[in-house]
């Protein structure tokens, strides 16, 4: 029996294989999950279906987490399939290019909101709509944030903004969805080479200086995500909810 027999899992945020979702989504699989993945639009299906396909997923489904509507149409579809859910893993976040290089100053109102829409209200929305798909069945929600919340990193600018609202709404949905039985949690994961890493000016820097100066030095893995999601997502974190969990070989405890 895996760590995830019978349960059925939800994740939104699979971009490509170099994806933490996709980490995540293999691992949830390994562990005897059944799952379903979305996708924004027709260019990023052309990606998702393929992996989909290669381990199983019973239900590949279009959502821009941006509509309400093809939110509340993607937990519909899904409960006529399924009935109920137990695990949502929200992998999202977006902001323009030009927001994420030079100072701060230069963020743009549309940018501003655009980013904290896709990066933060999204966990809010999907809760929404999912929250009575998961009531009574002891599930798990799990986020993705970065230490640009709580600390400056250079070009980070609105992203780190954005994140700092996501992880406040972690702990307001912790006590929102915590009467139900339903936890959640966020991954704050050190510097990883993905899709939307690619868009902070400086990244390999970043991952240079946490590589270096981190407690086990070395930078982390998607595989080191996914086991700690793993664990997030199952009953031996049944007592764990609102928390940020760091994964980033020890970076955030050191000050110098």
């Amino acid at each position: 029996m895996g760590l995830l027999s019978g349960k059925k899992a939800v994740i939104f945020g699979v971009a490509n294989d170099k994806s933490i979702a996709w980490a995540i989504a293999q691992a949830f699989k390994r562990k005897g999950a059944e799952l379903a993945l979305t996708y924004a639009n027709e260019t990023v299906a052309k990606r998702v279906r393929p992996l989909a396909e290669s381990i199983g997923a019973e239900l590949v489904l279009p959502c821009d987490v941006r509509s309400d509507a093809e939110i509340k149409t993607v937990f519909g579809e899904i409960g006529q399939a399924w009935g109920g859910f137990d695990i949502l893993v929200h992998s999202i976040a977006f902001a323009n290019k030009e927001e994420l290089k030079g100072s701060f100053l230069n963020t743009t109102r549309e940018g501003f909101a655009m980013a904290l829409d896709i990066s933060a209200y999204s966990l809010v929305a999907l809760v929404k709509e999912a929250a009575p798909l998961m009531q009574g069945r002891g599930g798990s929600v799990l986020t993705m944030t970065y230490y640009g919340a709580q600390k400056v990193f250079p070009n980070y600018n609105v992203m780190g903004v954005a994140k700092a609202a996501l992880e406040a709404c972690v702990r307001y949905l912790a006590e929102a969805l915590g009467p139900d039985g339903t936890r959640i949690n966020a991954i704050s994961a050190g510097p990883l080479k993905t899709l939307a890493a690619a868009g902070v000016g400086g990244f390999n820097q970043i991952a240079g200086h946490v590589e270096e100066k981190a407690p086990l030095r070395s930078n982390i893995t998607q595989e080191d995500v996914a086991g700690a999601a793993l664990y997030l997502c199952s009953s031996l974190a049944r007592g764990v909810t609102g928390d940020i969990h760091f994964v980033d070989s020890g970076y955030n405890i050191i000050g110098l």
